[in-house]
């Protein structure tokens, strides 16, 4: 009876390390704040901001990974918040993946700076660092410059308008050599 009660009686260690597994994963989700040194688009106005917006490039993390023609649309809510719709293909399996979320503004809705949700009260940072006066590009940050991506409204920008995005990521600090170019070959059957 006594080893019945010691195997279900988790050890010190055991809680320590589940602890700091836990602190470790809301510390990294709750990061909603921009980098240091990115001040967020001002003023912005999320009604044109509304729509899909194709990825062109991107730094490379798991939820992504070997995806393509990857799409995001934003849709703005009754309550002020904003769903956000990503979808690509999965080359490794060869079919589409979609992802829905829900952003909502830090602080003031003319600033481009937000925190989005795809795993129910976790929140990750979303701030849009450079923005084309037409909305038709956009450079957007995570809550550090390893989080970047560039969208477009069309799936292609010409090369000198790529180079001054690009070129403005290289300066607030992100490793454009890591970018990743995301082929649209595909027509995305849902969209």
């Amino acid at each position: 009876m006594r080893d019945c009660i010691r195997t279900k009686t988790p050890s010190r260690m055991s809680l320590l390390a589940l602890f700091s597994l836990v602190l470790i994963f809301m510390s990294a989700c709750a990061s909603t704040k921009p980098p240091a040194g990115v001040v967020p688009v001002s003023p912005f106005d999320v009604g044109r901001y509304e729509g899909r917006w194709y990825e062109l490039a991107r730094l490379d993390h798991a939820f992504e990974r070997g995806m393509t023609d990857v799409s995001a649309t934003y849709m703005l809510e009754t309550d002020g918040s904003v769903k956000v719709q990503n979808r690509g293909f999965d080359q490794a399996n060869g079919r589409w993946k979609e992802a829905i979320g829900k952003a909502r503004f830090t602080g003031s809705p003319d600033v481009a700076s937000l925190k989005v949700s795809f795993f129910g009260p976790f929140y990750g940072g979303y701030h849009v660092a450079a923005l084309d006066p037409d909305y038709q590009w956009a450079l957007v940050l995570g809550p550090d410059t390893g989080y970047c991506w560039i969208l477009a409204r069309q799936k292609h920008l010409d090369d000198a308008q790529m180079k001054q995005i690009v070129a403005r990521a290289q300066a607030l600090g992100v490793d454009t050599s890591s970018l990743i170019w995301v082929s649209h070959t595909r027509t995305d059957p849902v969209q």
